[in-house]
């Protein structure tokens, strides 16, 4: 499988959160070339400011292996995560992080922060972007329009 099929099993899910009234983010966990993990936004559903989409996948990934790290696993989300989903990723020793669009007000890869460059992390986290972003910017875009 390949990072356009993995995104858009993601896109499906930010679909889902899209259903649910929650701003359309999506989120997997791969391993091994298995699904370890899957989430999307749930912060007003679940009454909980973590409980974005990467956040969950990583631990529903985690409970799936019966360990909170993660090496080896590769965490595809529709929108560059924030500073929060940054921290987790780095704690759960995530191998690869692959994202669809930019997320230009809270992006912590390269929008606004860029918290995984230089050597300051114990683990580093290998960076692939732009992976359908003309879809992932359109889920987010469409459902915002349609808020407004």
């Amino acid at each position: 499988m390949d990072d356009e099929h993995y995104m858009a099993m993601a896109l499906q899910l930010a679909h889902g959160a899209a259903s649910a009234g929650e701003v359309p983010v999506g989120a997997l966990v791969i391993r091994a070339g298995e699904v370890i993990g899957r989430g999307w936004n749930r912060p007003i559903g679940n009454c909980d400011p973590t409980a974005h989409a990467e956040i969950v996948a990583l631990r529903a990934a985690a409970r799936a292996v019966d360990n909170y790290r993660l090496p080896g696993a590769t965490l595809y989300v529709t929108l560059e995560p924030c500073a929060m989903c940054v921290g987790a990723m780095v704690h759960a020793r995530i191998e690869r992080l692959v994202f669809g669009a930019h997320e230009p007000r809270s992006g912590a890869i390269d929008s606004v922060f860029s918290l995984l460059d230089g050597s300051v992390h114990n683990h580093s986290i290998r960076v692939s972007s732009g992976i359908l972003v003309t879809e992932c910017a359109s889920v987010i875009r469409k459902f915002f329009a349609h808020r407004r």
